[in-house]
């Protein structure tokens, strides 16, 4: 009998042994969807920033969150089939990196927390009610370029400019908005401008090349379809001896002259650390929009000289 009990007790106690495994082994991992416009250096450092800021705090995709990354390659149409994708998968968040991807998500759902990042004015983009108090399920981090810091740049390096060429993509609201906030700081600085827009990738060198002749300087906010054809607007700089002053760093890496611009991998991180607040409970619709205070300052040297330009030593 006591051997019979013996036995008995060993199979019940296995037998919870067993049952706590599978429970810690399918316990629920929160899913977080992520859809990115497209690659370019600036997202692609946003989007790191974001895991390793997610990790940072104890959140490690594959362990205890599952992140579902999604790429859009630039199109719209993408970005609302992702964005259906991410929706009727039920993730308990959706980070959304680049205003097109932003305005897919925010426009198909209303229940799921949505973050964004690299959108310049969440307000005029219509993802929230203000920046400061979105009262709706969106909120996250801005982009915003420091325009006049930028411009002020542009003076320093190439002081004798007298006419600004700003080339963007004119179905970007992000570009259009920071365009605007450029074209003042030019006014304050009594600099004129011109406007060279493009709509798809294959007009950036054409409308690059039309600028040549027009302008002394070259400028490009933190454009996402400039950005990513960035080599081919320097490349057109460069044969025509124009300086450009660009968004963000990644630009600079890609040929453009120099920027005081943001950091995108810490915005990224700074994201994350309002996704952690959301999973913890916080409502999105009571977080205002965060900016990233610091900016960094990028030259690229090898452009300066073939440029002919000498950097003042102040920088």
């Amino acid at each position: 009998m006591k051997k019979t009990t013996a036995v008995l007790t060993a199979i019940v106690a296995a037998a919870a042994l067993f049952t706590t495994g599978c429970s810690k082994s399918n316990e629920k991992k929160i899913r977080i969807g992520v859809i990115q416009l497209l690659e370019h250096p600036a997202l692609d450092k946003n989007y790191q920033g974001f895991v390793d800021g997610l990790a940072e705090a104890g959140y490690v995709n594959k362990k205890n969150i599952i992140i579902d990354y999604q790429n859009a390659q630039g199109e719209q149409a993408n970005c609302v089939t992702i964005a259906e994708k991410l929706i009727n998968d039920r993730d308990d968040l959706i980070f959304a990196i680049a205003t097109p991807a932003a305005q897919a998500v925010a426009n198909l759902t209303q229940t799921i927390p949505v973050l964004i990042s690299s959108v310049t004015d969440p307000e005029s983009a219509k993802l929230v009610k203000s920046n400061a108090m979105p009262e709706t399920n969106v909120t996250g981090t801005s982009d915003l370029t420091p325009c006049a810091a930028q411009m002020n740049l542009l003076k320093k390096i190439v002081p004798n400019a007298k006419t600004v060429g700003m080339i963007y993509c004119s179905s970007e609201q992000n570009s259009f908005f920071q365009i605007q906030l450029a074209k003042a700081e030019c006014d304050k600085l009594g600099l004129k401008y011109v406007d060279g827009t493009v709509s798809n990738s294959n007009e950036i060198q054409q409308v690059a090349q039309s600028l040549c002749g027009k302008c002394d300087v070259i400028y490009s906010p933190t454009d996402n379809m400039i950005a990513a054809g960035m080599a081919t607007v320097a490349q057109v700089a460069l044969e025509n001896k124009i300086p450009t002053i660009v968004g963000e760093e990644g630009m600079v890496q890609a040929g453009g002259l120099a920027t005081y611009g943001i950091n995108y991998y810490e915005l990224g991180k700074q994201t994350a650390k309002m996704a952690v607040e959301i999973l913890k409970g916080k409502n999105p619709a009571e977080m205002p929009i965060q900016y990233l205070e610091k900016c960094d300052l990028s030259i690229n040297q090898e452009t300066a000289e073939k440029l002919g330009i000498t950097i003042p030593e102040s920088f």
